[in-house]
């Protein structure tokens, strides 16, 4: 039967070998309800497509000057002192049309409106590294219970056609339309990132009520599902003995969890000016190897 059902998607990842067993392919949704401060994929927050531009792969005007020429909004004009461009992005629509024109590709669009059908016509294209390898499909963001209909009808197509499913989430959504994805989900890679409300709402913009909460229905309700809880470590934010320890004991009183821990890096630093935001964690250096490890054997 043909699934129309569809959904925004900004990235798709093949031959990857993390975030679940054997061989994936990582399906990237767009939206999500945090802004963590630290966030290596800023294109995936906002859940429209999203217009960025990587001034280092610009012509420049002077030698092309065609996504000027393309908006029809007058959004994109001449920088100031430069042969670069500016974008108005309270003009801007995310149109399309610069990034088309673009033959440098500095202009690019996030976000693509695929059925199921779709993505899964992708996703097969590996199935022998699947079969092979007990790979699949893995459902990221973003946060891909902001498109939990979409997210249910992926992952239950995929299951029916044979593959290992897995999704990543913070656990900030409606637990009636999460469960639903759950019971499609061989794995579930669940953050959790600080016990303590207040911070958790600092750093994210969100509380962790709802995250916890959903947390332990996920654990009680499915106790088959493999489950694999992650803190990403962020210097000044949960980097501290006392912070492994409490999320430690948190879960480690349900048998189906595993916990690891992730180290912070700077890699989605520059995409923030590519897309006219401020990178809020700049100064923040990530910790030793051996600052890690230390805090890697509280986990155990």
């Amino acid at each position: 039967m043909t699934n129309k059902v569809s959904g925004i998607v900004f990235n798709i990842q093949q031959f990857s070998v993390h975030d679940g067993p054997g061989i994936r392919t990582i399906v990237f949704l767009k939206g999500c309800p945090l802004r963590c401060q630290w966030c290596a994929n800023p294109e995936s927050q906002y859940q429209n497509p999203e217009l960025t531009f990587n001034y280092n792969k610009c012509i420049g005007i002077k030698e092309c000057a065609l996504c000027i020429k393309a908006c029809p909004k007058a959004a994109i004009s001449e920088l100031a002192d430069s042969n670069s461009i500016k974008i108005d992005r309270a003009i801007c629509n995310n149109c399309d049309f610069c990034a088309e024109s673009c033959p440098s590709k500095a202009l690019e669009l996030f976000g693509k409106t695929m059925t199921v059908d779709a993505v899964l016509k992708i996703v097969e294209e590996d199935s022998v590294f699947y079969a092979r390898s007990g790979g699949g499909i893995t459902l990221s963001g973003g946060e891909p219970l902001m498109q939990a209909d979409f997210a249910y009808e992926l992952l239950k197509e995929a299951k029916g056609r044979g593959m290992n499913t897995a999704i990543e989430t913070c656990g900030y959504a409606n637990w009636d339309k999460t469960k639903k994805v759950f019971e499609y989900a061989n794995t579930v890679f669940y953050d959790i990132k600080c016990l303590d409300s207040e911070r958790h709402k600092v750093f994210t913009n969100v509380s962790n009520e709802v995250i916890l909460a959903n947390f332990e229905r996920l654990c009680n309700e499915f106790p088959s599902t493999q489950v694999v809880v992650r803190t990403p470590v962020i210097p000044g934010f949960n980097d501290w003995d006392d912070d492994i320890k409490a999320i430690r004991d948190y879960v480690k009183i349900y048998p189906n969890v595993e916990y690891e821990l992730l180290a912070y890096h700077r890699f989605g630093e520059s995409k923030y000016s590519y897309l006219g935001r401020e990178y809020l964690l700049k100064d923040v250096e990530p910790l030793s190897q051996e600052q890690i490890k230390k805090l890697r054997l509280i986990v155990g």
